[in-house]
């Protein structure tokens, strides 16, 4: 894993000659070593196409390329982090919650009506997420980031989870997600919680919720 953690709001990455590291700009606190920091024009290990679907989906959050040989040690706002490890699979998380992730991930846009259809573009207008995501495949780390720390939930057949879509951070595995209605403890005593809508995950894997409502 390249990714040590210093505490929950910094990461310490190991760059190593001959591979890519990506990170959002402004990311990096400091660094020791031979590594330089290049903007990133083709869209990550995607290429052009995945720089064209981020543009379309409005995720234009600015990336680096950081090569060399040393350490990074990376924090953005003094947020929570959370390093995710991928075995084959295929994460998905909003593009402006990437803090750095490894070069060799494929990384794509996911239009979010195509997971629940039409309740899958409901979805992106409650939760103001939009209606695409970014999507990070194959082996490697991620560290995303997160408001209070994060609880990351198993999701596996028969045990579906529900999630505030406020809440929601990321998710990876054969998981399905759709918009749905429930009326919380909040709601029958009268206080209007804004928990009217749930996301509902189901299938194989995992879910990252934050200790928080609130966005990045």
């Amino acid at each position: 894993m390249p990714f040590r953690e210093i505490n929950s709001k910094m990461v310490e990455a190991t760059v190593v000659p001959g591979q890519k590291m990506y990170s959002q700009r402004g990311a990096m606190l400091a660094y020791r070593g031979e590594v330089s920091f290049t903007p990133n024009i083709q869209g990550g290990q995607g290429g052009v196409m995945s720089m064209i679907g981020r543009r379309v989906a409005g995720e234009a959050t600015p990336l680096m390329t950081v090569e060399g040989n040393g350490t990074v040690m990376f924090g953005h706002g003094g947020h929570h982090i959370q390093v995710i490890d991928l075995a084959g699979d295929t994460l998905y998380v909003e593009a402006d919650r990437l803090l750095a992730f490894d070069g060799t991930l494929q990384q794509g846009t996911m239009f979010m009506g195509s997971q629940g259809g039409v309740m899958g573009m409901v979805r992106g207008q409650v939760t103001g997420q939009g209606l695409f995501t970014t999507t990070l495949q194959g082996h490697g780390a991620v560290a995303v980031m997160a408001h209070g720390g994060v609880i990351e939930l198993p999701i596996t057949p028969g045990r579906d989870v529900h999630v505030d879509p406020q809440a929601y951070v990321a998710h990876h595995g054969d998981v399905r997600n759709k918009l749905s209605t429930a009326l919380g403890w909040r709601d029958m005593v009268g206080r209007g919680s804004g928990e009217a809508f749930q996301l509902e995950l189901s299938g194989s894997g995992a879910v990252y919720v934050q200790a928080s409502e609130e966005k990045l």
